[in-house]
C-alpha cells in the first residue's frame, strides 16, 4: 500500500470519526490521532525522507492538503456540535431568545470626583489654574512656612500623621511630632511650593488629597479631598475674597441656601473667617447632621498674612492676597442632603449610582 493511499484512508477515517462524534473530547481525540506528535499524518510526513525524490513534491503536496482538509473538518464539527449544545439548552431552559440582550452598566465617576471637576471648572472660569503637589510633605511646606508656631496644636500626632520618627532617644516622636516629615494635613504647603516658583499675579487652585488622624463620623474622615486657592496681586482686598466666595457657593449651591461670614484665626491668614452654608438636611432649623444650629462650615478663608510672603520673598508692601480651603466631601454634603460623610467612602454601588 503507498503513501497516498495511506493518506486517504486517514482522511476517510476522520471523516466517519466526525460522523459519529458527540463531544467535544471526542473531536479532541480525533484531533490527537491524526495530527498530535504521534499521529498517524505526522508519522508519515516524518518518512517524507524515504520516498524517491521524484515523487517528493507530488508526496508533499498531498499530505499538507490531507493536513488541512482534517484540520478543516475537525474545526467544522466543533462549530455544528457548539450549536447542537446551545439548540439543547434553549429548549431545556425555555429561553426566550427574542428578548433583548443585558447591557453592561456604564461606569461613571465617583461623587467627589465629579464636585472636584466642577470646582475647578468655577474658579478656570475665573482665570484661576490648577496647581498639585505632594502628599507626602516636610514640616517647613506644612506648617512653619504658613506661619504656624512651634507649638500650634496641628503640629501635635493627634492632628497630623508622622511619617519618619527623628525623635531622640526614650522620647515618643507621635507625641512630641518631632518628625520633618508626615502626611499633609491641607493642600497650603502647595501654594508656598507656587509662591516660591512664580512671580505675582498669582491665582490658583491646588485640589488634593489629605489626611489626618480624625476617627470617621459624620462630619469627619481621616482621608478627605480638599481644594485651597490663594491670589496675590496687587490692590487685593477683602471684597475681592468675598465676591469670590459668593460667587463660588451661588454657582455650586444655587440662590435658595444661605451663606454667612464667621471671624475666625488662622496662623497664615489675617484677617480670618470662616464660610457657613445653610444646612440642606433640615433647611436651616437644626437637625443632628448639623448639630442642631441649622448651618454647616464650609470653608475657611482669610487675607494672606504679611509673615508668610515673608517666607517666599514677596514684597508685602507691594502685594496683597487672599485664600481659602474648602472641602469636597462636606460640598457633596452639603449639596446632596447627605447626613454621613461615611457614606462617600463605603464603595455601596446602590449609593454611588444616585449620582
Amino acid at each position: 500500500m503507498s503513501m497516498s493511499d495511506d493518506l486517504k484512508a486517514i482522511e476517510e477515517r476522520v471523516q466517519e470519526g466526525l460522523g459519529s462524534a458527540t463531544s467535544l473530547a471526542d473531536l479532541e481525540r480525533i484531533r490527537v490521532a491524526a495530527l498530535g506528535k504521534k499521529g498517524s499524518v505526522t508519522a508519515l510526513m516524518h518518512m517524507m525522507g524515504k520516498v524517491p525524490p521524484e515523487e517528493r513534491p507530488a508526496m508533499g503536496k498531498l499530505a499538507n492538503a490531507v493536513r488541512a482538509n482534517v484540520d478543516a473538518a475537525i474545526k467544522e464539527r466543533k462549530v455544528q456540535l457548539a450549536k447542537e449544545a446551545l439548540e439543547r439548552r434553549i429548549a431545556s431552559e425555555a429561553v426566550d431568545v427574542t428578548l433583548p440582550g443585558r447591557r453592561l452598566s456604564p461606569g461613571t465617576q465617583h461623587l467627589i470626583n465629579q464636585i472636584r471637576e466642577e470646582a475647578e471648572d468655577i474658579f478656570c472660569g475665573l482665570g484661576y489654574t490648577v496647581e498639585d503637589g505632594p502628599f507626602v510633605e516636610t514640616t517647613y511646606y506644612n506648617f512653619t512656612a504658613l506661619n504656624a508656631p512651634e507649638d500650634h496644636p496641628s503640629r501635635s500626632a493627634k492632628d497630623t500623621f508622622y511619617v519618619v520618627d527623628n525623635a531622640p532617644e526614650g522620647k515618643e516622636a507621635h507625641v512630641l511630632g518631632e518628625s520633618d516629615v508626615l502626611l499633609r494635613t491641607q493642600t497650603s504647603g502647595v501654594q508656598v511650593h507656587v509662591m516660591e516658583e512664580k512671580k505675582p499675579p498669582i491665582y490658583m487652585v491646588c485640589p488634593g488629597t489629605v489626611f489626618r488622624p480624625d476617627t470617621p463620623d459624620a462630619n469627619h474622615l481621616p482621608q478627605f479631598t480638599q481644594m485651597e486657592g490663594l491670589v496675590v496681586d496687587e490692590g487685593i482686598t477683602f471684597g475681592d475674597l468675598k465676591g469670590t466666595l459668593d460667587y463660588f457657593t451661588r454657582e455650586m449651591f444655587g440662590k435658595d441656601r444661605a451663606t454667612r461670614y464667621r471671624p475666625h484665626f488662622f496662623p497664615f491668614t489675617e484677617p480670618s473667617c470662616e464660610v457657613d452654608v445653610s444646612c440642606g438636611v433640615c433647611h436651616g432649623k437644626g437637625c443632628r447632621f448639623c448639630k442642631g444650629t441649622g448651618w454647616l462650615e464650609i470653608l475657611g478663608c482669610g487675607m494672606v498674612d504679611p509673615n508668610v510672603f515673608g517666607y517666599v520673598g514677596i514684597d508685602p508692601e507691594k502685594y496683597s492676597g487672599f485664600a481659602f480651603g474648602i472641602g469636597l466631601e462636606r460640598v457633596a454634603a452639603l449639596r446632596y442632603d447627605l447626613p454621613d460623610l461615611r457614606m462617600l467612602m463605603t464603595g455601596d454601588m446602590r449609593f454611588l449610582k444616585q449620582f
